[in-house]
């Protein structure tokens, strides 16, 4: 297990749940406004924190934290990833998965296998932008796609969400996604944010004002869709 990083308490990233956060490297994705680049392109795995001094943290904290987010990077091309979510499960907690969702197959199988409680699953962009907006052109949505659709037909509960980008989303890129992913329960406007630690530097967020004018748009199609990073 390539795991680089442990945020020990989070109220923010399970709703509803007092939770801690693991970052796992490597992501097949290469998107520009990517904010964890050390987890993608200049990954030291001699940073890798030994897998039972987290399971040991995992243990001692069980009775103060409802469950585990597992992050990246993108955590299913993680080949221990199974065995890790059992080992964590098999203490009480519940798990959130965030992923791209270009790995659909793995997807299913663990959700299958009762491993996943929460997906958030990224969407990049309007399918015909996919390419550009994750740093791939070849990229097939095919898969990415079918997660959504999968998640969409409710076999776990799951968020949607965007980090919205002004070098990369326009107007009619939030009607696109709004058509795309018409009915979804839950979805998420995010504000952008220069973490410091981007593949591409110089690029920018909007402001409320037209981050409102995006959540209007997906309105049209996705009732429930929020703002969230704004204050």
């Amino acid at each position: 297990m390539h795991i680089q990083g442990l945020q020990k308490l989070t109220l923010l990233d399970y709703p509803g749940k007092a939770a801690c956060t693991i970052f796992l490297a490597g992501c097949n994705f290469r998107c520009p406004f990517c904010h964890n680049a050390s987890l993608v392109t200049h990954v030291d795995l001699q940073n890798d924190m030994q897998e039972e001094r987290v399971m040991d943290f995992l243990k001692k904290r069980s009775r103060v934290l409802d469950g585990v987010c597992i992050t990246g990077g993108e955590p299913l091309l993680e080949p221990g990833l199974e065995e890790f979510m059992r080992k964590i499960k098999s203490i009480g907690y519940s798990i959130k998965l965030d992923t791209n969702g270009s790995n659909v197959d793995r997807l299913q199988h663990l959700a299958g296998e009762g491993l996943i409680d929460y997906v958030a699953m990224d969407i990049k962009n309007a399918p015909a932008k996919y390419g550009m907006t994750i740093g791939n052109e070849a990229f097939n949505t095919e898969t990415v796609c079918r997660s959504a659709e999968y998640l969409m037909a409710g076999e776990i509960p799951y968020e949607f969400r965007t980090t919205v980008v002004r070098e990369f989303h326009k107007r009619e890129d939030f009607e696109a996604i709004g058509r795309w992913l018409k009915g979804a329960k839950q979805y998420f406007l995010q504000a952008f944010a220069d973490s410091g630690d981007l593949i591409q530097p110089g690029l920018h967020g909007y402001t409320r004002e037209i981050m409102e004018q995006a959540l209007e748009i997906i309105r049209k199609y996705i009732p429930a869709a929020q703002i969230r990073g704004m204050d």
